[in-house]
């Protein structure tokens, strides 16, 4: 409960000091064992801080307001509207000079700098799975996997794990141990240390509740040129590993009640075979890799498609071999598309020389591997059924995998192109502001 933000709606709505006071007081008690006086105490000193940051004009802390709401958008449900916001951000990276060898721009798993003649640095961050929050072990398991498999699909060979953690203001300190326990778990299974972190409060005062956010970062060295996915070629072959999910295969399990799904997700499969690719003699072969996680394999085959321009054909006979037993059946009786969720499979993009070899290296280290589809030049992906062949489409958002995802899936009415444009100018916007930041910086230092 952000207890700041329902100040600030209260007062726009011109409720009266009081009446906030006395509603307010009654949040609080609801969440902290305290008296009525000292919850109108807070009430009002939360009131006091608003008035006063109401009065403070300035530009740099204003923005541009677009109106335009994160789960309205689909912003985080891996789908065209987080694509799309995620290529704005991409955008305003673009627009700063300063350099990389992969960068957001190519919307890839992890970006990569070039720091001597011969040396990678790659570095990946990810979110814990908003609704792993009252399963903290879990949520560092799975954020601390998925960064390192970033980190993998780039070429490189993880050499630190970082952490940082925000839990609010009535959470139980012992969610900060069991988090840090599911990553430390990784770690120890991949020999990757947790070097560095940070654990702050969400919001700080304002903020009530127990709700556990935050990330798990990874930096990785190689000595040879990422493989992202732009590396792609036409007439490519396209492997696929055994995936058995992660945070959100083990949502999904969580709240449709299928706990003994929730076991099969926990392994380092995906970072043995990326291990074992990496370390590949002729890598110069294994143009790309990325891992089925963003919106699942739709998600991830059109994002190739707009990186390279090229084109994938699928087959789906092959894909749907490649996914655990277990979690497919689950999926299967759930009604959730198998091709629009994370099932976290490695895709592999090779030479088609290398096919043989490469099946054969990952098999006899007991992954399952088989070759799932091909690079074209169509510009788009299709996908072969038994029954004939269709072009795979992104979706607004990822297939609805928790009873509340399909219920949000049909709360909003709204204009995808027309939102599009307020979001370009809310970037525009953004991008002058910090132009016209740095240059009064930098006139500054030059005195």
């Amino acid at each position: 409960m952000d207890i700041e933000e329902y100040v600030k709606r209260s007062i726009s709505e011109g409720k009266n000091k009081d009446e906030i006071i006395e509603k307010l007081g009654s949040i609080i008690q609801y969440y902290k064992n305290i008296t009525q006086h000292q919850a109108e105490q807070l009430s009002d000193a939360v009131i006091s801080e608003v008035e006063c940051t109401q009065q403070v004009q300035t530009p740099i802390m204003d923005y541009y307001k677009s109106n335009i709401h994160m789960g309205e958008f689909g912003v985080g449900s891996r789908g065209q509207g987080d694509f799309y916001v995620h290529s704005k951000i991409a955008e305003i990276i673009e627009n700063t000079p300063t350099d990389a060898i992969v960068n957001p721009t190519a919307q890839d798993d992890g970006g990569v700098v070039k720091v001597e003649d011969c040396n990678y640095i790659t570095t990946a961050i990810d979110g814990i799975h908003s609704r792993l929050s009252d399963y903290p072990f879990l949520a560092g398991f799975h954020t601390a996997r998925a960064t390192l498999r970033d980190v993998c699909v780039m070429g490189a060979e993880p050499v630190a794990i970082i952490s940082d953690i925000h839990l609010a203001d009535d959470g139980d300190v012992s969610k900060l141990l069991d988090f840090t326990a599911g990553i430390c778990a990784v770690s120890q299974l991949s020999g990757v240390p947790l070097v560095s972190g940070s654990t702050l409060r969400v919001g700080g005062d304002m903020v009530l509740g127990n709700r556990l956010v935050g990330g798990v970062g990874a930096v990785g060295k190689s000595d040879s040129i990422p493989t992202a996915r732009s590396n792609a070629q036409v007439g490519d072959l396209i492997l696929m590993t055994e995936g058995s999910g992660g945070g959100t295969i083990t949502t999904t399990a969580i709240y449709n009640n299928y706990p003994e799904v929730i076991e099969e997700t926990l392994n380092i499969q995906f970072i043995k075979a990326s291990s074992l690719i990496n370390d590949y003699d002729n890598k110069q072969d294994i143009h790309a890799m990325t891992d089925i996680t963003n919106g699942g394999i739709n998600g991830d085959a059109n994002e190739i498609n707009k990186t390279t321009g090229l084109g994938i054909h699928l087959y789906y006979d092959k894909i749907k071999k490649l996914v655990n037993p277990e979690v497919y059946s689950m999926l299967e009786e759930l009604n959730i598309d198998v091709l629009g969720v994370s099932i976290d499979s490695l895709m592999i993009i090779i030479n088609p020389e290398i096919k043989d070899d490469m099946i054969k290296l990952l098999q006899e280290n007991n992954i399952k591997t088989d070759i799932i589809g091909k690079v074209t030049d169509t510009g788009h992906t299709y996908i072969e059924y038994d029954d004939g062949c269709e072009k795979l489409v992104p979706k607004f958002r990822e297939a609805a995998y928790t009873p509340i995802k399909k219920v949000v899936d049909e709360l909003y009415d709204t204009s995808f192109e027309e939102n599009k444009v307020i979001i370009d100018n809310a970037t525009k916007s953004a991008i002058d502001k910090k132009n016209k930041i740095v240059k009064k910086i930098m006139e500054k230092n030059e005195q």
